[in-house]
């Protein structure tokens, strides 16, 4: 890797390009090797204000604004995760990148693994951060949120409770207290479905990948495939919206992963422990090559499937359970 910029040397830009006619706004900022930032539903490239600058002292870091969310455009169209991934290898390619290191919170998790399965060629590694798509597990709010008819409450409630949040914050801060980072950023979040565009978005987006059950994605049966692929998983131990235990599985599925759990973070530790959490992607970043993964490596991991019936290792646990 490059020898760390200083911090007061590091330029944050706001950048923005157009794909297929759309505009993608972007935050950019660092050289040396590509990390992708990429937030999660109702949120934008702001969810990693503090990290960013701290990752670009050793990286070329780039934080888009997602289709239908932040200052990209919010036009009626597919929203579905193979949509997002494929935003993302296009807006690379724009650019000028032909391979990068993926970082994905959230959805953005689930977008990150989308993009690492239909273009491994092009992933250098993976960092899943509270990440989606790895069980059924989800808070109730948003899986409500999923339901028909929860355009009309969200457009007659956000007012009032954009309101009474903004009341609340002030009330709190008079007191001397503060807010966790996960109230924050649900707020702000929440703040951004108040025109219709960007309600119409959001909920193309979660009901793409959540119903009332809980998440409608779970890659686990496809996580044997990052046999090949250097993956972190960071998860905060008090993470209300998608539990810490989706973690612990996911790590015992994908070989050779690492788990990193922040014990007082909530959904976001990237803004809970900003330090911390940048010093943990930089030394995976120093610590891994980057996958090498070519279509023929790709073949011979899908055609060595455990969970295939004709795999060895499945048909002994069979023959062993009779």
């Amino acid at each position: 890797m490059t020898a760390p910029t200083p911090l007061r040397n590091v330029e944050l830009r706001r950048e923005e390009t157009r794909l297929h006619g759309r505009r993608i706004s972007y935050l950019t900022a660092g050289e040396g090797p590509v990390l992708v930032l990429v937030h999660g539903i109702a949120s934008d490239s702001h969810a990693w204000r503090t990290a960013l600058p701290l990752l670009a002292r050793r990286a070329r870091v780039i934080a888009p604004d997602l289709p239908g969310h932040g200052a990209s455009a919010k036009a009626p169209g597919d929203y579905s995760l193979g949509s997002l991934a494929s935003s993302l290898r296009d807006l690379l390619v724009k650019l000028g990148h032909e391979r990068a290191t993926l970082v994905g919170h959230s959805l953005g998790g689930g977008v990150a693994m989308q993009y690492a399965y239909m273009f491994p060629e092009r992933t250098e590694r993976l960092v899943l951060v509270s990440s989606g798509g790895l069980g059924r597990s989800l808070n109730p709010l948003l899986r409500a949120a999923a339901l028909p008819g929860s355009e009309l409450v969200i457009a007659a409630t956000i007012a009032p409770l954009t309101a009474l949040g903004r009341a609340g914050v002030a009330a709190v801060q008079r007191l001397g207290l503060r807010f966790t980072p996960d109230l924050g950023e649900f707020g702000r979040g929440f703040a951004t479905l108040a025109d219709r565009e960007g309600r119409a978005a959001f909920l193309d987006t979660l009901r793409s990948v959540v119903n009332f059950s809980g998440q409608r994605v779970d890659a686990t049966d496809r996580l044997y495939l990052a046999a090949g692929m250097p993956t972190l998983l960071v998860w905060g131990e008090r993470d209300a919206i998608i539990p810490v235990g989706h973690g612990y599985r996911a790590q015992e599925c994908m070989p050779g992963s690492r788990l990193e759990t922040f014990a007082n973070s909530g959904h976001f530790p990237q803004i809970d422990d900003p330090h911390r959490f940048a010093a943990t992607v930089l030394e995976f970043l120093e610590e891994t090559e980057p996958s090498c993964l070519t279509p023929e490596s790709w073949s011979e991991l899908l055609r060595d499937d455990p969970l295939s019936d004709q795999h060895p290792a499945r048909r002994r646990r069979e023959q062993a359970q009779r």
